[in-house]
């Protein structure tokens, strides 16, 4: 995969810094979001396909870029197709970090240091080419304003836009309500986009993918009111998240 083009997981958190505060929108769900919106890119590289409600890795080849190709090689050692709900909600430290020294290296941004508090060092990021940044934010608004399809990648980050919060961030209050229901809409433009924008949703939500269970021994019925300790519960919401702004602090 060449540089010329950036990728999904750039343009995302492009989207969510904030210009005024160099701080990231929706900093939780964000997280979540980077990883779908890798698991995007590299179906639009050809490089994995939706299975169901699974991804499947189609072509293992290597894209060029060192941490898509970190999350290929992971997909790659599962072996089987893997749930998008389950890989999205499993670990991803320092993704959010990892892609914002990425832009900082390729000057996209650029790293502001300070303190919160007087004391806990801080780092804010502000876009060194604000035209990056609006001609990501006009593809989304010619999407919206034309309702002409997008094209797939457009209508992928539509999707993860609307996935983590970001509506509220882009379009903010009553006057952005319209806006805010036609980049929900999006999403049902690109499938790889929508599968992955409904798991970032059901990972916030506590929805966890429902397990495969073992038939019951002969002689004993099934005990579907028995989950294991393992099992996380199914639709249990999470606890309120604190904030929709979130400092990147580097220690």
């Amino acid at each position: 995969m060449g540089r010329s083009r950036r990728t999904l997981p750039e343009e995302l958190l492009l989207l969510a810094l904030d210009p005024a505060t160099g701080t990231t929108a929706q900093p939780q769900s964000l997280d979540l979001g980077l990883a779908g919106a890798q698991l995007v890119e590299l179906a639009l590289a050809g490089r994995i396909a939706p299975d169901g409600d699974r991804i499947a890795v189609v072509v293992p080849r290597p894209t060029g870029d060192p941490t898509l190709d970190c999350a290929l090689e992971l997909l790659r050692r599962r072996g089987a197709p893997v749930r998008a709900v389950n890989w999205i909600g499993g670990p991803r430290l320092g993704l959010r970090q990892t892609y914002l020294s990425h832009l900082e290296r390729c000057g996209m941004v650029h790293a502001v240091a300070g303190q919160m508090c007087g004391v806990l060092p801080t780092t804010r990021y502000q876009a060194t080419d604000t035209a990056i940044s609006r001609e990501i934010r006009s593809r989304l608004d010619s999407a919206i304003r034309t309702g002409v399809p997008p094209d797939p990648r457009t209508a992928a980050l539509a999707a993860l836009a609307h996935a983590v919060g970001l509506g509220k961030h882009l379009y903010p209050g009553n006057e952005g309500r319209s806006s805010r229901s036609r980049l929900r809409d999006l999403i049902r433009h690109d499938p790889m986009g929508g599968l992955v924008a409904h798991a970032v949703m059901d990972v916030q939500n506590g929805v966890a993918a429902q397990p495969r269970r073992s038939p019951a021994p002969a002689g004993r019925p099934a005990s579907a009111g028995v989950r294991s300790a393992s099992e996380p519960a199914r639709g249990v919401p999470m606890q309120p998240r604190r904030g929709s702004m979130a400092r990147a602090v580097v220690h």
